[in-house]
């Protein structure tokens, strides 16, 4: 029965050092090939590789997938391209260190792997999807959903990044508008959302007028950079004095790296309205706002109508 558990399988975890060891000779493989390959050297069962999860996906290429998402979150393994894995440096090194097995533990030294996973001092989804990974039974079915869809969330955002950073500035720009349209800015078909960027930007990429006249203005400023490359102030201040050149109030600057603290406290303090969104915000907005992604599945929850039984 789909989504029934059968037999006894190793958890995701226990997929880590398995998948490793497939892609450890370099040679990029397809996610199939890996989960199938992980498969054998697990040895499961006829029985266990037919068992199934709710979406009719087999349950061992389930939990492979999420081994190696959570490998690529770590840095452990790259994606050259779509559903094709192959192993990094830290792959390596991983490997080497943990010849009795892998779990997320140790995953969580790294530094790339952490900043992906909520620690118990955030939100409360944060927090049950932290408590998830190490007790799902510890929780009741309907927090169990949530954690697993707030994962699911956090995998697709690192895609969505690694994505955003890989594209052609212009490309990019051009998605940051598409966003704040579906945010509802711009117009309802965007029709008031422009692209300027290029050489002559003036220090800005886009502008949207916020009504038919367009007398109020948000102008836009996109950068792509890596996740180690934050945004100083006088990154802001020249975008500050791009928006007084354009006798403009109000700005947005959206970056796929992070903000330094100077930077945020500029854009407090200036006259003009500045807001600032980092690569976390802006993948959630883009998740939020179905920017870039697409439903895949949707499930539903039933429970007896009470009223339904009252005489």
């Amino acid at each position: 029965m789909p989504g029934q558990v059968t037999t006894d399988m190793p958890t995701w975890e226990g997929f880590l050092r398995p998948v490793l060891s497939v892609l450890a000779d370099g040679a990029p493989r397809s996610a199939r090939d890996v989960a199938d390959t992980a498969a054998d050297i697990l040895e499961l069962t006829p029985e266990q590789r037919l068992e199934t999860i709710n979406s009719g996906m087999e349950r061992y290429r389930d939990r492979s997938s999420w081994a190696m998402s959570a490998l690529a979150r770590a840095g452990a393994v790259a994606r050259p391209k779509r559903g094709t894995y192959i192993i990094a440096e830290q792959g390596q090194s991983l490997l080497a260190a943990s010849p009795s097995g892998l779990t997320e533990s140790r995953l969580l030294l790294i530094p790339a792997y952490r900043d992906y996973v909520p620690s118990k001092k955030q939100t409360t989804t944060a927090t049950i999807s932290d408590d998830f990974t190490t007790d799902p039974g510890a929780l009741s079915p309907h927090e169990q959903i949530s954690a697993g869809v707030n994962q699911i969330h956090q995998d697709v955002a690192l895609e969505l990044i690694r994505r955003l950073r890989d594209m052609k500035p212009v490309d990019f720009e051009q998605i940051v508008l598409k966003l704040l349209v579906a945010m509802n800015y711009g117009g309802s078909a965007g029709e008031r959302a422009r692209h300027i960027g290029g050489s002559a930007d003036g220090g800005v990429d886009g502008v949207i007028d916020q009504d038919p006249l367009g007398l109020g203005r948000i102008y836009v400023q996109a950068k792509r950079y890596a996740a180690d490359n934050v945004v100083g102030r006088p990154a802001i201040q020249g975008f500050v004095g791009a928006l007084h050149g354009q006798q403009a109030n109000q700005g947005v600057f959206i970056t796929t790296s992070s903000f330094s603290k100077e930077a945020g406290e500029y854009a407090r303090q200036v006259n003009a309205a500045v807001v600032l969104i980092d690569g976390k915000r802006l993948t959630d907005l883009m998740i939020q706002y179905r920017v870039g992604v697409q439903i895949e599945q949707i499930y539903t929850v039933v429970k007896v109508d009470e009223d339904y039984f009252e005489s």
